[in-house]
């Protein structure tokens, strides 16, 4: 059910504005990898914390 959320919600951006979609990835290739693994783990710890409110 998870991953299915998580299809929907990453689907919405294209679907609803590819250009946008288009600019996001093109400045995603312009970062270094350092600052893409900050962007991912920054993702890892909210989902981490999202999922400790959510269990409780």
């Amino acid at each position: 059910m998870a991953l299915a959320l998580m299809l929907v919600i990453e689907g919405l951006l294209p679907f609803i504005s590819p250009a946008a979609w288009r600019q996001v990835f093109a400045r995603m290739l312009a970062m270094s990898d350092g600052q893409i693994r900050f962007i991912g783990l920054s993702s890892i710890a909210v989902g981490a914390l999202a999922l400790l409110f959510v269990w409780r």
